[in-house]
């Protein structure tokens, strides 16, 4: 029996990254699936990819208004929700001196906002054993240069977790964060070819010695909404190679 068979899944930030790479593997485990993303042939893309029945729902988690169209959309086909990734985010780097409030707004709107009510939102059709994943950072817990903002929303992503395991803990729906270190996304992949000597320079910092894949980082996601992890609540799961723990 596949471990998530007739589970329902939805997965912010889905089209591309670790959004898809988990996609894909909750699809192969027998799960429905639904994915955003903020552009629609993006998206169309990603669905076709994923497969096995897989639904897309265009939309930007910083507009609670999209997420009430997702969340209407596994009601009326399913009527209840197993697992919810929140994974959509963004980064944007500025140094102590060159932040404006463009920068916090958009920061704090998709990776702050935009998960607190992906997950709010998701709540009235989640009844117990269900599981909650948010998505965290390795920069969260590290002080990287011209990445303050950035990093104090996934500081911020992890004490969430911690009180909305007290919160949900009655109605049986667990609440963990996955964190991740450099994964060779589609960003990273740009950054990379960008810049000259950069891929050479995460690697001595990453103690395994190389860049993770996405699908590593969806492995951990699939653990933490899985039944294996049914012990496992408020915690925050490193897939950095190393980096936080040496």
């Amino acid at each position: 029996m596949k471990r998530f068979f007739d589970k329902v899944v939805a997965i912010t930030g889905g089209s591309d990254g670790i959004g898809l790479a988990t996609a894909r593997q909750f699809a192969r485990e027998g799960a429905h699936v639904y994915v955003t993303g903020r552009r629609q042939d993006r998206l169309d893309l990603a669905v076709a990819e994923i497969g096995h029945g897989a639904v897309g729902v265009q939309g930007d988690v910083a507009r609670p208004a999209d997420l009430d169209r997702l969340y209407a959309r596994i009601r009326a086909d399913h009527g209840r929700l197993d697992v919810v990734f929140a994974n959509a985010g963004i980064s944007e780097s500025a140094a102590l001196g060159d932040i404006d409030e463009g920068h916090i707004d958009r920061l704090f709107g998709t990776n702050l906002k935009g998960l607190v009510f992906t997950v709010q939102k998701a709540l009235p059709l989640m009844a117990a054993g269900g599981s909650v994943v948010l998505a965290g950072s390795a920069a969260g817990s590290k002080g990287l240069p011209a990445l303050s903002i950035y990093s104090a929303t996934k500081a911020a992503i992890r004490s969430l977790a911690r009180t909305w395991t007290t919160d949900l803990k009655d109605r049986g729906i667990r609440v963990n964060v996955v964190s991740p270190g450099m994964v060779l996304t589609p960003a990273m992949e740009t950054y990379l070819g960008a810049t000259a000597g950069a891929e050479q320079a995460l690697r001595q910092m990453i103690p395994l010695g190389r860049i993770g894949q996405a699908d590593e980082i969806a492995a951990a996601v699939l653990f933490l909404a899985a039944p294996e992890s049914s012990f496992v609540a408020g915690a925050e799961f490193f897939v950095d190679g190393g980096v936080e723990a040496v």
